[in-house]
């Protein structure tokens, strides 16, 4: 299922929709990298390419992470 989330980047409110299964690897991969889910996000948000969507920026994230782990 597709779920809308919200964090506060920088100082401003944004929100995202993601599929709970990504929404779950997030928080995992925030608790393997021994950092908050916030800076995470933070963190894949800075280094996404301009004009590229959050949440597509969240789940292409989260697939390179599991491929470069296998």
């Amino acid at each position: 299922m597709i779920r809308k989330h919200s964090a506060t980047l920088h100082g401003h409110r944004t929100s995202f929709s993601l599929e709970d299964a990504f929404w779950t690897e997030l928080k995992a991969i925030a608790n393997a990298r021994g950092t908050s889910l916030a800076a995470l996000i933070s963190e894949i948000d800075d280094g996404r390419e301009a004009g590229s969507n959050l949440s597509s920026a969240l789940r292409l994230y989260v697939l390179r992470w599991l491929k470069d782990r296998n």
